[in-house]
């Protein structure tokens, strides 16, 4: 792969620290939430992949809107990650919840979804990792 841009970021002190980026635009306080134990006085890293993969999704519809000619600028993509145990370990699962402009068939619309699905990295990067569940609303 050829790189076009990369992100870095340095979290300290995992779930109960900070994680900053290094052009400053990010500066946050982790910390767990309470569902896990924690006080959720802070952001996880599960949000933070939510978010992260919401907005890579919205792109890459975008994407693939504008490929087919279809304006899907009013879409909006919601992500839910959850953690759970699996095995010894954690795994991760998400839902992405796909919110499609009214005027879109339902036919155009599952085409796009599952044409963006293709195109996202995140979705590439998650693809036979973790479950991964498309909705469209």
């Amino acid at each position: 792969m050829d790189a076009l841009y990369t992100a870095v970021a340095t979290a300290t002190h995992g779930r109960d620290g900070r994680a900053v980026s290094n052009d400053g635009q990010i500066d946050l306080q982790l910390a767990p939430p309470a569902a896990l134990g924690g006080n959720g006085q802070g952001t996880n890293p599960e949000q933070l992949f939510a978010a992260g993969y919401a907005a890579c999704f919205g792109s890459a519809l975008g994407l693939v809107g504008r490929q087919a000619k279809v304006d899907v600028s009013d879409a909006a993509v919601t992500a839910e990650v959850s953690i759970g145990k699996e095995g010894e370990g954690f795994g991760l699962a998400v839902v992405l919840r796909v919110e499609l402009p009214d005027t879109l068939d339902e036919a155009t619309g599952r085409k796009l979804v599952d044409a963006a699905h293709q195109v996202c990295p995140y979705s590439n990067a998650t693809r036979g990792n973790i479950e991964v569940e498309l909705v469209i609303e």
